[in-house]
């Protein structure tokens, strides 16, 4: 027997959650490489934090694969002298600032370290150009070469990378065994638990645990990230600015955001909507408060929250939400405005107001084709057939109750 239409739908949002678990943490491991990026740009180097990893989630929305964009990164001549190449390598030790050193104290140590920072730079370059099997052929000649040096900082950061990379092709077995060597090293040099780094690598296993249906140890990866960062802000408190400085601050509580944010997908995952409720407000609060309401990421969240909501049958206060991220969205240029269209429309068609729904679904189906976001397509099409299907009950005199899809979703929130 075939579902019914709004059954369908309800499976369609619950599979679509599931989907994000899997994209949270390809987002995080992402950042990675747009922190290559930006060395290989700027020659810069510095941690990405998790403001920017939260950046990165903007077009999480309509789930597609995050697209590595290509950048001009070729660099400007420093001289026509015969040292230019000289100089360029010393531009990419500059990026790392633990392999710097003065060229009259370089030494059999340094070349091995100058050769691990041309075998990073390739490897990036190569994910930069979507080359992923030359990248991950560089890479294992740069851990090959940092073990034998028994350079742990380039073990600890070729390991990252290569984690990173392992997730983006779907290894996810491989990310792990990755993700755990790298933070074996982090811990035996010393770094503590609680670090940032430490958590946000965790996060990450967490997120693989999850794809991997390993319930359990989804579930201590989570509560480990949220206990430790909490403990951590609550610390904070008592710490003056000279202590800690206001950038510190903020990304621990946008590391923590990003927990949530991930635990949140996984619980609507599990069906278990209430929970995911408490987690996506506690989201939608510190991004607000640190990034401010116009931010993507904090209307992604409203738009996540009000679904969530919507599918508890608390259309009212979905609505509220949803309404507020359109019309901030629509002020910012939200890149997504077809995604939060169709949103809205389902809250309101849920609501009875088939005609408004109506309009506004046409009005995302064109804009979603017209960015050629095939699977925003796709749940606007499933919108429109419930929308169908409501129309023609309403019009043959059949009330227009709660489904048993609905049902299911408030039973689920219980």
């Amino acid at each position: 027997m075939a579902l019914h239409i709004s059954c369908r739908l309800l499976v369609s949002h619950i599979s679509r959650f599931n989907s994000s678990i899997l994209e949270s943490a390809r987002i995080v491991c992402l950042s990675s490489v747009l922190l290559a990026k930006r060395e290989l740009t700027h020659g810069q180097s510095q941690s990405i934090s998790p403001s920017l990893a939260w950046r990165s989630a903007v077009n999480r929305r309509s789930f597609r694969r995050y697209n590595i964009t290509r950048n001009n990164i070729n660099e400007k001549k420093q001289s026509e002298d015969s040292s230019s190449n000289r100089n360029l390598l010393w531009a990419a030790a500059a990026a790392f600032s633990f392999f710097g050193k003065a060229e009259d104290e370089r030494d059999e140590a340094q070349k091995a370290e100058d050769e691990i920072i041309l075998l990073l730079k390739k490897a990036k370059l190569s994910m930069m150009r979507d080359e992923l099997d030359a990248a991950n052929g560089f890479l294992h000649q740069a851990i090959r070469l940092a073990h034998q040096t028994h350079n742990t900082q380039a073990i600890i950061y070729t390991y990252s990378l290569m984690a990173n990379l392992a997730f983006v092709q779907g290894q996810l077995t491989n990310a792990e065994k990755l993700f755990k060597a790298a933070m074996s090293f982090m811990l035996s040099g010393g770094m503590p638990q609680d670090h940032n780094a430490v958590i946000e690598m965790s996060l990450k296993l967490a997120s693989i645990y999850a794809s991997l249906n390993k319930n359990e140890l989804a579930e201590h990866g989570f509560q480990f990230c949220m206990e430790s960062l909490e403990a951590k802000i609550e610390r904070h408190k008592d710490l003056s600015p000279e202590e800690l400085s206001d950038e510190e601050r903020k990304d621990t509580r946008l590391l923590l955001g990003l927990c949530l944010d991930a635990r949140a997908r996984y619980l609507a995952a599990s069906h278990r909507l209430a929970q995911a409720t408490g987690d996506y407000r506690r989201a939608l609060q510190i991004c607000s408060e640190e990034q401010g309401e116009t931010h993507p990421q904090t209307l992604v969240l409203m738009s996540d929250l009000a679904t969530i909501l919507d599918l508890q049958g608390k259309h009212e206060e979905a609505l509220g939400h949803i309404t507020r991220a359109m019309q901030l969205g629509k002020e910012a240029g939200h890149p997504d405005q077809h995604v939060l269209l169709g949103n809205m429309a389902g809250i309101l068609m849920h609501q009875g107001q088939l005609e408004e729904a109506r309009r506004l679904y046409l009005e995302a189906i064109a804009l979603a084709q017209a960015m050629g976001d095939g699977e925003a397509v796709e749940q606007i099409e499933e919108g429109l057939k419930e929308l169908t299907s409501r129309r023609k009950a309403q019009k043959d005199g059949k009330p227009d109750g709660q489904t048993e899809c609905e049902a299911e979703g408030e039973a689920a929130s219980g």
